[in-house]
């Protein structure tokens, strides 16, 4: 693990960037690939995700947020709590061809305690692996629609 205190992916979407945005900012799109929620693309709006909990973690299923920032199709960062979490997510979106370059940092873990460590290890291959796939499907299913 090169970096202990954030998860980073950087992916290429074969899709402009008011696509994406809008995969990121309509609850009802983002409740398709991430988690059922409340949000708003406003800044200082709180917002919770919901998902199942995990008791032995300390989770009880809502991810507590509130939107730091707003860039439309450039930047959206929210605060990240749940659990023992107290983390910030940022995605950034840059045009790249004809499709979007698409950054994720996940970032505020605390390296030194165990929970936190083995939470950004799940949470690192989720985001790479289950939630960009996810997101993926949606904006294709989007682009046919």
């Amino acid at each position: 693990m090169s970096e202990p205190r954030a998860v980073r992916v950087d992916e290429f979407l074969p899709h402009a960037p008011a696509r994406v945005w809008r995969a990121l900012t309509d609850p009802d799109l983002l409740a398709e690939w991430l988690m059922p929620n409340d949000f708003q693309p406003v800044a200082g709006h709180r917002f919770t995700f919901r998902t199942d909990p995990r008791p032995n973690a300390g989770f009880d299923g809502v991810v507590h947020c509130e939107v730091l920032d707003v860039e439309p199709e450039r930047l959206l960062r929210f605060s990240w709590r749940g659990g023992p979490l107290d983390t910030t997510v940022t995605w950034t979106l840059v045009p790249e061809g004809r499709g979007t370059r698409l950054f994720l940092e996940h970032d505020g873990f605390d390296p030194d305690d165990p929970a936190q460590r083995f939470t950004r290890r799940i949470l690192d291959g989720g985001w790479r692996s289950n939630v960009m796939s996810a997101l993926r499907a949606v904006l294709d299913q989007t682009a046919r629609g």
